[in-house]
């Protein structure tokens, strides 16, 4: 297992869209080891391969269940949301977009299917905390960042070092798969969501633009502290 460094906003990798896993070897293995260890360092909650230069279709997330008091660990190949309901508005960072957050349009609930690291068929329901974090890295895959849903640079902010906040949780619902229930741990596996962030409003207008997607973004290569990562 090895740290991999993270790619940030101005790598074009970060725009292209990821090709499928036809394979389950030894070598996805270490490159699923090997970002989870990555995710932890960065104090990330989420990853997708993309970040770490990898043009795989391949998320991991892991984050603290305040209803069990233990850790939900994710990991997906393949991922593919089938369903979303609801809509609300959700604070979120990138661990490739460090020292900034922004609010954008997630679904409350959403159903997602792919594969467990070992290949067997998951399907997960879920809302709260997950649902985020899903969107958040499965959007990675098909080069979308989350800076692509804000109507204008000006709505990025700047993180205040030191402050973390508590997500709300959610429920998750996996009976409609025969082997669920063990998925989900397995499943349960960025994101990249920044995993803390309380933030300042204030703006730099001195913030060099930079293109990102459809829209020009604000963006500076500061890193934050240590929380920069997803929803």
């Amino acid at each position: 297992m090895a740290l991999r460094p993270i790619i940030t906003y101005e790598n074009p990798r970060l725009r292209k869209k990821s090709v499928k896993i036809k394979r389950i070897d030894a070598e996805l293995q270490r490159l699923i080891d090997d970002m989870i260890d990555t995710m932890r360092a960065a104090e990330g909650i989420g990853l997708a391969a993309p970040q770490v230069g990898v043009l795989l279709r391949l998320v991991v997330c892991e984050y603290a269940d305040e209803d069990s008091d233990g850790v939900r660990q994710t990991v997906l190949i393949n991922p593919e949301i089938t369903e979303r309901q609801g809509e609300w508005m959700a604070e979120e960072g990138c661990l490739s977009i460090p020292g900034y957050v922004g609010t954008v349009p997630r679904a409350e609930f959403v159903a997602v299917r792919g594969k467990n690291r070992f290949g067997k068929d998951v399907r997960i329901k879920t809302d709260g905390l997950l649902a985020h974090i899903l969107q958040h890295e499965i959007d990675h895959l098909d080069g979308v960042l989350y800076i692509d849903y804000l109507a204008s640079p000006d709505d990025l902010r700047k993180v205040e070092p030191g402050k973390r906040r508590r997500r709300r949780q959610g429920n998750e619902d996996d009976t409609d798969d025969p082997s669920s229930a063990d998925d989900a741990q397995d499943a349960s596996g960025d994101g990249d969501i920044a995993s803390a962030e309380d933030t300042a409003a204030a703006r730099d207008p001195e913030l060099p633009r930079i293109s990102g997607g459809s829209d020009e973004t604000a963006l500076t290569g500061q890193p934050c502290c240590d929380i920069c990562g997803h929803a």
